[in-house]
């Protein structure tokens, strides 16, 4: 074999913000402060930021390797925190704040973190389970000052007092640059580490036109949070990509967002349906639109055909719809219009709503119970699986079992899909979560997505109930719309000639909030428990805040 003679240059992420800072330095990065005030910075400001935050963690003893754990929001001092210690030669460990007190012990433990970087909101957090972190030696306040606790660092000293003459060292590509946890809803967390490579091949993945299209000219705003799979890595394509960088703090409520995208006149948003919904209503109910956005990315639950439809007819938004997992960087299907001009609207927000394609360097199959591959007619269930150089095949220091499948090359993802000859995945379900009635499937989420188009829902969830003649029924839990109060044999009756007889569910439940994970996803499996310690009596939660 004969070897190229191109340059072998290592794909990192200091090499992301060395581009950002030559090539678009003057491009801004904007980040709404806890007192609700506005700081203004460029990508060259981050470099040379990032720099002097190298220097301050060398100086406190992080070496390469070395984890460096972060509990905070989507902040410019968490950005500098994002480029700096991957840059460095660590590894930056995004704790999910929002996970119990003794899974984020467990996480930190777990990582070996030895400093533990926390926005002021959660040092009470970390007050409460610092005696049981076994290898945090500092924890760093990411503030002006440490509130007078002399246990706790402040970060703008720190980075005040530090040099910016640093010059990123060489690391080869595959390298661990970040590590996330997965949730553990089926047990412990377990952590994925990301390479330099990954990240780097992700960002270009998503910047591409046929997919996110994240451009230059993009005002863009990440509301998924920077804990959650790398804010599905958009920090790093806005960097690549010289895009305006818009970062809303803890601020996430619709009256807030709506002010920061008006503001910040925003093109390109990301997060999960939740918040677009929330958005929706509030602009409905204030009278107001956006007219800066022209697209969102819709993530970690699948947008509703109804969500879809508003966006696009009352707001003139296009809905980007993504799938993916820790396992996998966060992307792995994308779906965003493509040669759809012989379709009328209401197909296309049908396209729309599934999970999409994938794009090259990923490869997707579906197999059946026997583990053969199953048909892309668009028809044939089966499990989910996916391979590629962003794609986990295991998890980090041994935090799980070896994954099922790896040694075939293939990530199974949990998930029931069907593929249609085009390559457009549509996910029916997860596996935990299908309903298995009579020896058939039923798709909690084609369900949901029937209920949540009802003009008096505002929410649905679906879950599988024991039937002693059909082994389990559909449950529909619903949330209904302010001031709304729908007869629940209404809602059921509204299933009808919309999904086979069968899959129609007898029973409905009205309730003020449905529960949900550490990642804003609803927590069915808390709906099961509940109901199996106290039947439909056991379904009830407080308002969400």
């Amino acid at each position: 074999m004969m070897i190229g003679t191109m340059m072998d240059i290592d794909l990192t992420i200091g090499s992301i913000l060395l581009h950002a800072d030559r090539v678009h330095g003057a491009r801004e990065i904007v980040s709404r402060q806890p007192d609700r005030g506005i700081v203004r910075s460029t990508y060259s400001d981050l470099l040379a930021r990032a720099r002097q935050l190298c220097n301050a963690l060398l100086d406190l003893g992080i070496s390469p390797g070395d984890r460096v754990g972060t509990l905070a929001t989507n902040s410019l001092r968490h950005l500098e925190v994002y480029f700096a210690v991957p840059a460095m030669g660590a590894i930056i460990n995004t704790v999910n704040p929002r996970l119990f007190p003794e899974q984020i012990e467990f996480i930190i433990n777990h990582a070996q973190d030895k400093i533990l970087l926390v926005d002021p909101k959660f040092v009470p957090l970390v007050q409460q389970i610092r005696g049981a972190l076994k290898t945090v030696k500092h924890v760093i306040v990411m503030d002006a000052d440490a509130g007078g606790d002399p246990a706790l660092l402040p970060y703008e000293q720190l980075v005040a007092s530090a040099s910016d003459a640093y010059d990123f060292p060489a690391i080869p590509e595959r390298s661990g640059s970040a590590l996330c946890y997965t949730s553990g809803t089926t047990g412990a967390p377990k952590g994925v580490l990301y390479s330099h490579r990954s990240i780097v091949l992700q960002a270009l993945v998503i910047s591409g036109i046929d997919w996110f299209a994240v451009r230059r000219r993009d005002s863009l705003l990440p509301v998924v949070p920077m804990y959650h799979v790398n804010a599905w890595t958009l920090p790093f394509a806005a960097a690549m990509n010289g895009s305006k960088l818009v970062l809303p703090g803890s601020a996430l409520d619709p009256r807030s967002l709506f002010e920061l995208i008006s503001q910040e006149e925003v093109t390109l948003a990301a997060g999960v349906p939740t918040i677009w919904s929330d958005l929706m209503q509030y602009m409905e109910m204030e009278g107001k639109r956006v007219d800066s956005l022209e697209r969102v990315i819709v993530g970690g639950t699948a947008p509703t055909p109804a969500m879809i439809k508003a966006l696009d007819e009352k707001y003139g938004i296009q809905t980007c719809h993504g799938w993916g997992m820790t396992e996998t960087s966060a992307g792995g299907l994308f779906n965003a219009p493509h040669d759809w001009e012989h379709l009328d609207k209401d197909e296309r927000r049908v396209m729309l709503g599934k999970q999409g394609r994938t794009p090259y360097p990923f490869s997707i199959r579906i197999v059946d119970a026997a583990g053969l591959e199953a048909p892309w007619d668009g028809r044939t269930f089966g499990s989910l699986q996916i391979r590629g150089p962003s794609v986990t095949d295991s998890y980090f220091n041994g935090s799980a079992p070896p994954i099922e499948a790896a040694a075939d090359g293939w990530l199974p993802t949990g998930d029931i899909a069907v593929i249609d000859p085009a390559g457009y995945v549509e996910i029916v379900d997860r596996e935990k979560d299908v309903i298995k009635s009579g020896g058939e499937w039923i798709s909690s989420i084609t369900l949901e997505n029937i209920a949540s188009s009802h003009p008096d829902v505002a929410e649905a969830a679906v879950i599988g109930i024991p039937d002693p003649r059909w082994d389990e029924r559909p449950l529909l839990v619903v949330v209904p719309r302010a001031g709304r109060r729908p007869v629940p044999a209404d809602l059921i009756a509204y299933f009808t000639g919309k999904c086979a007889k069968w899959w129609i569910p007898e029973l409905a439940v009205l309730v003020d909030s449905i529960p949900r994970q550490g990642t804003g996803k609803v927590s069915k499996a808390q709906l099961r428990e509940d109901y199996a310690k106290a039947g439909v009596e056991g379904l009830s939660y407080p308002v969400a805040e």
